[in-house]
């Protein structure tokens, strides 16, 4: 980051009440940065310190997010950093899907990702500099039955990460997606052991990835000057080239 030795970095994590979200802001936390960790209820388990405030962001009310964007900035004086984290699954086979099982779903993994995106771009295009980093899913990759609205958020994340990298690479702005793997948190808290191990042999390594070990990822990856527009994958699963 170009921001002066002197002044705490900023970042932005939305869906900040989760187990991923749990564990970026504590990595975040730890590394000196100050932290606005979105949530979308007020109520919260998040520690509360000089360097980590819990903001209201409900993904879905773009006034809303205008408004906690604008007054980060007004407390302390930068966006540095954005992470799209917050997100939603409403599992079922497509021919049982309803509309707004799919459109919600849509309206939380993309459409929140995209107004989280505007704000805290005109922070970053005023400063000559920010990385914004999307957390999406194999799911947006291979697919999985019974996921076609979330599969298909996941993968719109893909389109927008690579589009947006080339719109503001030239403000210094880097925009990358990453791909955790199956993680322990709400969204697995569903499946079964017999599940659980499924999805562990489906990796070379034969294991998941954890949230403390994504979130020390994302926390070096937006140190990086020169990678924009890529898509890291943290888990083993091989998936196809094309």
């Amino acid at each position: 980051m170009t921001a002066a030795a002197d002044k705490p970095r900023v970042v932005v994590i939305t869906g900040a009440a989760g187990a991923l979200g749990s564990a970026l802001v504590s990595e975040f936390s730890v590394q000196g940065w100050r932290v606005a960790a979105g949530v979308r209820n007020q109520v919260s388990p998040l520690p509360q310190d000089n360097s980590i405030w819990t903001v209201p962001l409900d993904v879905t009310r773009s006034n809303q997010i205008d408004e906690t964007f604008a007054n980060v900035v007004q407390r302390w004086g930068s966006v540095d950093v954005l992470i799209n984290n917050a997100g939603a699954s409403a599992d079922s086979t497509l021919a049982d899907m309803s509309d707004a099982e799919f459109q919600d779903v849509l309206n939380v993994n993309l459409k929140g990702a995209f107004l989280c995106c505007r704000s805290a771009l005109r922070p970053m295009l005023r400063q000559r500099d920010g990385h914004i980093v999307n957390i999406s899913s194999f799911s947006g990759r291979a697919g999985a039955r019974g996921q076609a609205n979330y599969a298909a958020a996941k993968a719109g994340l893909f389109g927008l990460t690579t589009a947006l990298a080339q719109e503001v690479g030239s403000r210094n702005i880097r925009v990358n997606a990453v791909l955790p793997g199956i993680l322990s948190s709400r969204m697995t808290a569903g499946l079964n052991s017999g599940q659980m191990e499924a999805y562990a042999r489906a990796n070379a390594l034969n294991r998941i990835n954890s949230v403390e070990e994504v979130a020390k990822f994302v926390a070096f990856l937006v140190t990086m000057q020169n990678a924009s527009g890529q898509v890291f994958q943290l888990d083993s699963r091989i998936g196809p080239w094309s």
